[in-house]
């Protein structure tokens, strides 16, 4: 029983850490990637649905993406959700496709894209914390029914406290990977 709970919680713990590694990858200094815009999303016939689902997104060229829609009618809502993002882009429509051109990477934007990426960072710790938090109280859970001991419980809560030491140094450094590469560049 032990060993699942364990098992479950490293499993739960590697999913944040990847996680955090799919939401910090749209911040991308040397070109423009259509994976940029995968967390904007658009009311579409009273529906949130992800702009991805709406259009196709393409990088035309390094320094800017092209959005054609598949319903025309959609290209107000679509700017909209693109200027409310957190992104700071700015889209402009040519005839029947939508335009966004990446702004040139500034030191001043740079800083501010490392302050977003370590806030996604310290969210990703608390996802993990709260794994450990959910694991612990299962270790009690068997502590109450007397399926363990209190010597066990102390035992399984130090082991699930290094697993969860051992997930936030790796979070750590994918987020000093990220932080590099967005100051090197």
């Amino acid at each position: 029983m032990i060993n699942q709970i364990q098992q479950n919680a490293e499993v739960r713990m590697a999913k944040c850490v990847e996680a955090f590694k799919n939401h910090i990858s749209k911040f991308r200094t040397g070109r423009a990637s259509p994976s940029l815009l995968d967390s904007i999303q658009v009311e579409y016939y009273g529906s949130i649905q992800p702009l991805r689902q709406l259009a196709n997104i393409v990088a035309e060229d390094s320094r800017t993406l092209a959005i054609t829609l598949f319903d025309l009618s959609m290209i107000t809502s679509v700017e909209k959700a693109i200027i409310a993002s957190d992104l700071n882009l700015n889209p402009y429509l040519a005839g029947t496709v939508i335009r966004v051109p990446l702004p040139i990477l500034t030191e001043e934007r740079r800083r501010d894209i490392i302050k977003i990426v370590r806030c996604e960072a310290e969210q990703g710790k608390v996802s993990v914390r709260n794994v450990r938090r959910d694991a612990n109280e299962k270790v009690k859970m068997l502590l109450k029914s007397k399926a363990i001991g209190l010597d066990e419980d102390r035992r399984y809560q130090e082991e699930i406290q290094k697993l969860t030491e051992v997930w936030i140094r790796k979070l750590d450094r994918v987020l000093a990977e990220k932080e590099k590469e967005l100051i090197d560049f």
